[in-house]
């Protein structure tokens, strides 16, 4: 495929989701960050195909970066997203003094 070609899409996927995240409210934006993750998942997917058919060495590099860019993207998303869950734990119950 054209690199070029690719650019292109890359740019108006970005363009998009730019669009479409700004304007979403912010209390939908936990359930998103976790739906999000899941998609994350599938980069990281992604990113090994293209490390594992590409031939010249730029691409396996450009790859092995995008697996390490997308993996840190899950983490991050996860830690983030467990950490907003548990502000909505109940709270154990102090114990009254006798």
């Amino acid at each position: 495929m054209n690199p070029v070609f690719l650019i292109v899409i890359f740019a108006l996927a970005t363009g998009v989701g730019y669009v479409i995240i700004k304007n979403v409210p912010s209390l939908l934006h936990t359930p998103l960050m976790s739906g999000m993750n899941a998609l994350s998942g599938i980069t990281i997917l992604g990113a090994v195909a293209a490390v594992g058919l590409s031939v010249a060495a730029t691409g396996q590099i450009l790859g092995g970066l995008a697996v390490v860019a997308a993996t840190v993207n899950v983490v991050g998303g996860f830690g983030v997203t467990h950490r907003m869950l548990k502000m909505f734990d109940k709270k154990k119950k102090e114990e009254k003094p006798s």
